[in-house]
């Protein structure tokens, strides 16, 4: 997805609770926005700033949490307006990933609604879905739930007004102009288009999320057989 600068404007910097600063960049989802939430992470993540205790990145801002008894409130914006003046002009380098996934029976169970909602066929939603490439927006609301944008346009579907029965962990699903891949069992209003047999979140491995905020992923169809032996 192209950055545009249409939205760039001076971040506001507002309180979260008495231990925590949003640094905002504006207020739509935009990649040109993403890209300075992301400079501007990887420079407190390098400034290793005493008090700083952790980061966190959204799709339009970074929160910074901090110990307010080794650094306070205006110390803290100090020290990161000096760094978004560095940082203005950093483009961070994606990481690229290929996401293996099955869109065949029984692991696209929503596939042939889709198709049937947005007037495709199945075969035209896989290949406009397997020619783009996301970025890994940011995580939220379960372990390891990455957001995933942009969704090509031609796919965006509603939200269901009800939710469905669960989808299982690897679930590849679609909602808006969004992806997610599911690390638990969930019941969700997205739709499951394919699933990849790799965990998402594995709480054994050094690295638990297989993404990181940043990341520009593609995915790979495979078929059953294939889905069986990654599993």
């Amino acid at each position: 997805m192209p950055a545009s600068s249409s939205n760039l404007s001076p971040p506001r910097f507002l309180d979260a609770g008495e231990s925590a600063i949003v640094v905002e960049f504006g207020r739509v989802v935009d990649a040109a926005l993403h890209d300075r939430v992301l400079a501007l992470d990887a420079a407190v993540t390098a400034a290793k700033i005493d008090g700083v205790t952790e980061t966190v990145p959204t799709y339009r801002s970074l929160m910074v949490y901090y110990d307010s008894t080794c650094i306070n409130r205006d110390e803290v914006i100090a020290r990161l307006e000096k760094l978004l003046a560095g940082a203005a002009s950093v483009r961070v380098q994606p990481k690229q990933r290929t996401i293996p996934v099955c869109f065949s029976a029984p692991h696209a169970q929503d596939l042939a609604e889709v198709a049937q909602r947005l007037q495709l066929s199945e075969e035209r939603i896989l290949e406009i879905f397997t020619s783009a490439k996301y970025r890994v927006y940011m995580f939220g609301f379960l372990p390891g739930f990455a957001y995933l944008g942009r969704l090509p346009k031609a796919l965006e579907i509603p939200r269901r007004t009800t939710p469905r029965s669960p989808t299982p962990m690897g679930a590849v699903q679609i909602a808006a102009e969004q992806v997610v891949i599911t690390g638990v069992a969930m019941t969700t209003g997205w739709y499951m288009i394919g699933q990849t047999p790799l965990r998402v979140i594995d709480l054994a491995r050094e690295s638990p999320f297989i993404f990181d905020v940043g990341d520009e992923v593609g995915f790979e169809p495979i078929d059953n057989a294939m889905f069986e032996r990654l599993t």
